[in-house]
């Protein structure tokens, strides 16, 4: 049958739903699970090949999906992007941050001013960028969701995730507050998921990326995109703030620590 499970018209037929990050991981997920419940697409992302395989497997299965490869730290590239995706597919209802990247320097003693930007651009800066270039359809048109992907190092920063990207995490976690408090009655939906450890390729950058063993053991990219999915699919009347996942099992993660503290030393 399918992932669209035949011709049923879907809970977000005739939504047009951005997600950035799109190529792998929970933005992969998300994409594939949106479009299945009829919302056409929008794949964003730095890697046009990759973002253009997933495409690809929506198409097969019956769904409509667009890509665009963009810098979402990058105002021009954001104004360009959303344009388009406007006179492609339609405004943006539904908008997906997911976009996202930590530094490889743990200890904030030897991280550099670029890599502190870079992380804080990808994270911060793109879903404020987003969130400002379509918030003026969403209004207009009487409403939109938009879900950010923070993570639990907003709450709980490490060393494993390191200082620029728990910075990053908790500054979008206030920032859909900020647009809860402020859009709500234009029926503008703010939500913001922190999830816990998830297995992505975000691990691999860390100074001692996590076994196999360990990875199998933590939340998935398609729990977060369930998540995703419900709270784009809940009645307009409902709002999810916030969601926190994270994995059943707490595992020693004290030698990845130690590893991720001397990173970056001569």
């Amino acid at each position: 049958m399918g992932i669209l499970e035949g011709n049923r018209a879907g809970l977000l037929a005739g939504k047009t739903a951005l997600i950035t990050g799109a190529g792998t991981g929970i933005g992969r997920e998300t994409a594939l699970l949106l479009a299945a419940e009829g919302a056409t697409v929008v794949l964003v992302g730095r890697r046009q090949h990759v973002l253009d395989e997933v495409a690809t497997v929506v198409a097969d299965a019956g769904g409509t999906a667009l890509t665009r490869s963009a810098h979402v730290e990058n105002a021009e590239e954001v104004r360009e992007l959303v344009a388009w995706t406007s006179k492609s597919a339609g405004p943006v209802d539904l908008l997906v941050n997911n976009a996202g990247g930590a530094s490889k320097v743990g200890d904030v003693r030897r991280l550099d001013e670029a890599e502190w930007n870079a992380v804080i651009g990808v994270n911060l800066t793109g879903v404020y960028l987003l969130t400002q270039a379509v918030l003026p359809d969403m209004v207009a048109n009487g409403g939109g969701t938009i879900v950010t992907i923070s993570s639990l190092a907003a709450l709980r920063p490490t060393l494993l995730g390191g200082a620029p990207y728990g910075a990053a995490k908790a500054g979008v976690r206030n920032f859909m507050a900020y647009l809860r408090n402020t859009f709500r009655d234009d029926l503008i939906r703010a939500t913001c998921i922190l999830p816990g450890e998830v297995n992505t390729p975000i691990l691999d950058s860390r100074a001692a990326p996590p076994s196999a063993d360990a990875r199998a053991a933590m939340v998935q990219p398609e729990d977060v995109a369930q998540a995703v999915l419900l709270c784009a699919t809940l009645p307009q009347r409902t709002l999810v703030e916030e969601l926190v996942i994270a994995p059943t099992r707490q595992r020693d993660r004290t030698a990845e620590t130690e590893k991720s503290r001397w990173t970056g030393t001569a």
